[in-house]
């Protein structure tokens, strides 16, 4: 089907910036969105930011202005430059994308990574 495989994240200090990348891969006819949710220590999980084919992009509120998704529909992958990065941006950043797949019949299915960490030390 599809694999999505992130990299990048790790640890840094507040007001440092940090790079994600998610690269999906399979029988992909088309990626619908693709973006990254993440989940904080002992709260839910909750959108970060995800682009959309046409183009649009959707960010949490805690994240605007300083967070920037960017997606390359050749090589189906997405990347997210977080800076100013506070404590609070911690915990485990999980790429999903929404994917047409197939090969002699499409299908569409959301699909997400294993995640990476992210933490931010004061």
């Amino acid at each position: 089907q599809v694999q999505l495989v992130e990299s990048g994240g790790g640890l840094a200090q507040t007001g440092e910036s940090l790079r994600l990348s998610c690269v999906a891969s399979g029988s992909i006819v088309s990626i619908t969105t693709i973006g990254w949710f993440r989940q904080p220590p002992g709260k839910g999980r909750e959108l970060v930011a995800d682009a959309v084919i046409t183009g649009g992009t959707n960010y949490g509120d805690s994240v605007k202005g300083r967070f920037t998704i960017s997606r390359n529909n050749v090589n189906n992958s997405a990347s997210l430059h977080m800076t100013g990065l506070k404590p609070e941006d911690s915990g485990v950043y999980v790429c999903r994308a929404i994917v047409k797949y197939g090969t002699m019949a499409y299908q569409s299915s959301s699909f997400w990574g294993r995640g990476t960490q992210v933490t931010v030390s004061s």
